[in-house]
């Protein structure tokens, strides 16, 4: 193992523009499939079931695997699980654009999300082992630049691809992506794993594997078929006592895959708690918001990602520029994380009540939240990754893009109940979806009624995640707050 220098590797910036690059490829197809779903639905003749499980898919491979993708990297190396990983999300994105049927796409996500796992894991863990710790805060604040910069982006492309190319190309675009991040990582580099060697947790990662995919599956299925449905209420079930059983076995083993003390680290414990409530609010809010911009303002979909693309502008000029970086190091972990939370719960109340006045209250908004994201977000990142030791990096890694998988799905599940709910409560209940309403509507005076209803729904639904972002930043500073006092204390003793 080649341990990275006091002072950092030497290339290591250059390092980190690689595995950003594969980073930002795999971010893109959590989003690009969604504006190719009607090319897909023509020429593939796929149902509306098939069109879920391409898009879910990857979604659910890749969230399932975090925990044991980040394990395996620090016990094998995190070189080697970089390379397999862009090598799988290579193989899959190449049989995903030459597919002929829809049961080859759903095979191919499925393969790529493997490939999104390792490489999601190990990129923020390369991250920690190249960079001394005094550039921790700016390194992790570009990583994390290019996670909102992938979310935001991926309808961009696609929309652009799909207006050149057929559906195919949305894939094969991460191609020569893939080829380039090979030659870079095999390069340039260096080699790090744990060096105790744990003896793998096979058991561990099985259950972690079932647990998390049933739960997300569980998330996602809700909005479709009832919360209280057999389906949701089945994979609700399976994944609590999955988890359960996880985290009962991991507590019992000597050499755990995700050791429970961490979480009696007070540092650890304020920053997950604001990290799945800062996606949540985000996810959440993003996901209702593209929905009002397309059915109520009618715009279309490359228009609607053009003007949620401030968001993740802001994000990038922060955190690229060092700024958010200097502000952490300024104010301190626990004021920064707090800042960006009211920020960011600021932005969520503007679209909320001045959206329906046009564009700018919802470009204020985005503004907004941008700037939280990127102050807040590398700060809790950051929180997470010092507070686990540094051989078990990867597990930090797999840790924190868990957190986000499950605080995104959240969000877009209990803020779009809040606005269905609201929706269904002001509109004929047999027309509960807005464009079956609209489709439905008897003149520009119902139209008008029904898109009021709607936006009713998106103002209630954004500041209940105004709420739970701003009690998040709360918590979490609260918490770390206290963990900085004990360790200064315990250094004074």
């Amino acid at each position: 193992m080649s341990a990275p220098a006091p002072q950092g590797h030497p290339q290591r910036w250059l390092i980190l523009g690689v595995i950003c690059l594969a980073q930002l490829t795999v971010l893109l197809d959590n989003t690009v499939l969604n504006v190719a779903i009607p090319s897909l639905t023509r020429e593939l003749g796929a149902a509306t079931s098939d069109i879920q499980w391409m898009i879910n898919a990857y979604s659910l491979v890749q969230s399932g695997l975090l925990l044991t993708a980040g394990s395996a990297a620090d016990r094998y190396g995190r070189k080697k699980l970089l390379i397999a990983g862009l090598a799988l999300f290579g193989i899959g994105s190449l049989v995903a654009g030459l597919a002929d049927s829809t049961g080859q796409l759903i095979a191919a996500r499925a393969g790529m999300g493997v490939g999104g796992a390792l490489l999601l894991t190990t990129t923020l863990a390369v991250v920690m082992q190249i960079f001394a710790p005094e550039e921790h805060a700016k390194a992790i604040g570009i990583w994390a630049a290019v996670n909102a910069l992938g979310f935001a982006i991926g309808p961009l492309i696609g929309g652009f691809m799909l207006n050149h190319f057929w559906w195919g190309a949305i894939f094969l675009i991460n191609l020569p992506v893939a080829a380039l991040g090979l030659v870079a990582v095999v390069a340039l580099v260096p080699e790090s794993k744990n060096p105790r060697g744990d003896r793998p947790d096979l058991l561990g990662a099985l259950l972690s594997t079932i647990g998390m995919a049933t739960l997300v599956f569980a998330i996602i299925s809700g909005p479709a078929h009832g919360w209280t449905s057999a389906r949701v209420l089945a994979s609700a079930a399976v994944a609590v006592v999955v988890l359960a059983l996880f985290a009962y076995w991991e507590s019992r083993i000597p050499y755990p895959m995700l050791d429970l003390h961490f979480f009696r680290d007070r540092r650890f414990t304020g920053a997950v708690a604001g990290a799945v409530l800062i996606t949540f609010g985000m996810g959440g809010a993003l996901f209702l918001l593209t929905q009002h911009l397309q059915f109520v303002l009618g715009y279309g979909p490359l228009e609607a990602g053009l003007r949620t693309a401030p968001l993740a502008l802001s994000v990038v000029v922060l955190n690229f520029s060092g700024l958010s970086a200097k502000w952490t190091a300024k104010l301190g972990t626990p004021v920064s994380i707090a800042l960006g939370m009211v920020l960011m719960s600021g932005g969520l109340v503007s679209i909320a009540t001045l959206a329906e006045h046009g564009y700018g209250g919802t470009l204020l908004g985005l503004l907004l939240i941008g700037a939280g994201c990127a102050v807040a977000n590398p700060a809790m990142a950051h929180a997470i990754m010092s507070a686990i030791p540094p051989d078990k990096a990867g597990v930090g890694a797999g840790i924190n893009g868990t957190l986000a998988e499950f605080g995104n799905g959240l969000g877009v599940a209990v803020l779009g109940a809040v606005l269905n709910a609201r929706f269904a409560a002001l509109i004929p209940v047999a027309a509960s979806s807005l464009p079956a309403a609209l489709a439905s509507a008897d003149g520009e005076r119902e139209r008008g009624r029904i898109t009021d209803a709607f936006s009713s729904g998106l103002e209630t639904s954004q500041l209940v995640g105004a709420v739970a972002v701003l009690l998040g930043g709360f918590l979490a500073a609260a918490l770390l707050r206290r963990a900085e006092r004990a360790d200064s204390q315990v250094v004074a003793a």
